[in-house]
């Protein structure tokens, strides 16, 4: 009977992180997004995912708030270097005095409207590595050069801003899951397509 009682629910399994930052909240993060000018994403693209990933890192990690590092401080950082695009992001996390950088490069972006209807097409595909400032060392993943995140949805309804959205949440979500022990029955998303192949959607 014990045995059973202790046994965890579905809701109370885990799925190891692959790099616990739970276990490192006294250090400081930039979430450093990489958006190429050839890129067609939104205006804000960047803005909009760069604090969207720190208020998953609040929620999720519980960070507090002053252990990242804001978009706005990042942005004022990058107006006053005319050579900004010159920096490794080690660099532009020292100047910030991070301890970690989140490196996330945007790859593909595509949102498109179904012809004469209220649904979206969107996917995103990413690179995310998490790099110690002090070291230099890339931290996680720890066998790849980076890691692959895709995610995306076909005809969804809604406006552009609310597919927008919910191209954001779902990559914010499946890149802090890997950072804490998460819930099993929270870890997969219908947005995931990190595993699917539709390079030529």
């Amino acid at each position: 009977m014990i045995g059973v009682l202790s046994t965890p629910t579905r809701h109370e399994r885990t799925i190891p992180a692959e790099y616990d930052l739970s276990a490192r909240k006294e250090k400081k993060i930039l979430v450093l997004v990489e958006q190429p000018i050839w890129l067609e994403a939104e205006v804000n693209f960047r803005y909009q995912l760069t604090n969207k990933i720190n208020e998953r890192l609040i929620k999720d990690i519980k960070f507090e708030q002053e252990q990242l590092v804001s978009y706005d401080e990042l942005s004022g950082y990058r107006s006053a270097q005319p050579d900004f695009s010159l920096l490794s992001p080690v660099e532009v996390g020292k100047a910030l005095e991070a301890d970690f950088v989140l490196l996330v490069v945007l790859n593909r972006y595509k949102l498109n409207r179904v012809v004469e209807s209220n649904y979206y097409n969107g996917l995103l595909d990413s690179g995310v590595v998490l790099l110690d400032v002090t070291s230099t060392d890339k931290l996680w993943p720890v066998d790849d050069k980076s890691k692959t995140i895709k995610v995306g949805f076909d005809a969804k309804t809604g406006d552009r801003e609310t597919a927008n959205n919910r191209l954001v949440d779902a990559l914010t979500h499946c890149i802090v899951r890997y950072l804490y022990n998460c819930s099993k029955d929270r870890f997969k998303i219908a947005e995931d397509r990190t595993n699917i192949d539709w390079e030529n959607w």
